[in-house]
């Protein structure tokens, strides 16, 4: 298939499902898009037994993307930039600390205790996992997921404190996890040998590298920006940054996410927006963005519904899949302990900040991106099929109750 043709197929499902979860379901839209094509692929699969025309049209769609390509050195800068454009500077600078702690020790702390819980789970189900790929599956499962959380957080109207951590903890924590999800599967390949000066190196180059480089593009955006007056050029520009920039990192191996989002936070920022844009041309790039944004949110969301279709459904691997959904919420409960415990009276944190920062842990399309890119002798059916299981709870059940949960426990401090 073309890429034309599969674009519009997308998109055209995306407008006609969420048109459906608009008139009748009102439900956040990532939540409504999600739930919508998990219910037509289902009911496809179902029609394959009398027909399976469709089915066999549907299984040729989604198999000829490639979803991890798309997702990650794709969709994920424009919708990075844009969650970041938006995302309040002040409050983020704030609660800088405890967010750096929750994306770097609370990533890696979750990774381990998701991997051990899964390893012993698994064995006690009779499946004879190595501890190398249970470890790999807690490394692509622990970061949230910054488009999910972005899409949820937007729409529940917590404080602005709680929405800091969470959403910066979202931002940021990917590039950890990428980082250390690299690192365990070269040691899963049994590749070269990796030392701590290599993790080190992989770190810096990876992240501070997208970083530096997300500075960079930030200020000569800013400096871009301010030096001329006319909306339409100004927009280009900033799309221009994202484009760019993505190309940039992609060649020297840096974390084009991180660099997308150190720069739509510069160029978000108040100072900048009032030395640089005039009301209108402020106006235009905060839109265009909302609309690049809501865009791709609704073809990612669909493409996740559809790839179900590559799931082996075997019976062992959803019971697996379930009974890892709380390991997993534990696993996250006790990596935040830590950085909750030594902020929480410096920072004024709401009350259940760590319940309420648990649930909100939203995954998403990255961790489905990074599982589709294990090879099939480290268990990669099994680890799928978790994932979605685990994705499709988290996006469906924590991503619609979250909100009441915040309006139990949170309130301004």
């Amino acid at each position: 298939m073309d890429y034309f043709f599969i674009t519009t197929v997308l998109i055209v499902l995306s407008a006609a499902f969420g048109y459906i979860n608009t008139k009748f379901l009102k439900l956040p839209t990532t939540i409504g898009l999600m739930l919508i094509t998990i219910v037509f692929t289902l009911a496809v699969l179902v029609l394959g037994y009398f027909d399976d025309t469709l089915l066999i049209k549907e299984r040729e769609l989604i198999t000829s993307i490639d979803f991890k390509t798309v997702l990650l050195d794709i969709m994920l800068s424009f919708l990075l930039f844009a969650g970041a454009l938006h995302t309040n500077f002040q409050q983020l600078k704030i609660q800088r600390k405890p967010v750096l702690i929750f994306a770097t020790l609370g990533t890696l702390i979750s990774t381990f205790l998701a991997g051990i819980f899964v390893f012993y789970l698994l064995k006690m189900i009779q499946l004879d996992v190595d501890f190398i790929y249970c470890l790999l599956f807690g490394a692509l499962i622990s970061p949230t997921d910054p488009i999910a959380v972005l899409g949820i957080m937007k729409k529940v109207g917590a404080p602005k404190n709680l929405e800091t951590k969470i959403v910066g903890e979202s931002l940021f924590n990917d590039g950890v996890g990428v980082v250390v999800f690299l690192t365990i599967y070269q040691i899963a390949k049994g590749g070269t040998e990796i030392s701590v000066t290599h993790i080190a190196e992989l770190f810096l180059v990876e992240v501070i590298g997208g970083i530096i480089l997300g500075f960079v593009i930030g200020w000569i955006t800013y400096r871009l920006l301010k030096s001329i007056d006319e909306y339409d050029t100004e927009v280009i520009i900033t799309l221009a940054a994202v484009m760019g920039g993505t190309l940039i990192a992609q060649k020297l191996h840096v974390s084009a996410p991180l660099a997308m989002v150190t720069a739509g936070l510069i160029v978000g920022t108040d100072t900048v927006r009032k030395s640089s844009m005039s009301e209108v041309t402020e106006q235009y790039v905060d839109k265009f963005w909302e609309l690049i944004d809501v865009l791709l949110n609704t073809i990612l969301f669909v493409m996740i519904g559809m790839e179900i279709l590559v799931l082996t459904l075997n019976a062992t691997y959803i019971l697996a899949g379930f009974i890892v959904i709380p390991l997993l919420l534990l696993a996250r409960y006790i990596s935040l302990l830590l950085p909750i415990k030594i902020y929480a009276k410096k920072l004024g944190f709401v009350p259940k900040t760590n319940l309420i920062m648990t649930w909100g842990g939203l995954r998403g399309g990255i961790s489905i991106a990074l599982a589709l890119s294990l090879t099939q002798n480290m268990e990669r059916d099994l680890f799928l099929v978790i994932t979605y299981i685990i994705v499709v709870f988290s996006i469906l059940v924590q991503g619609l109750t979250v909100g009441k949960l915040i309006k139990k426990y949170a309130k301004e401090v």
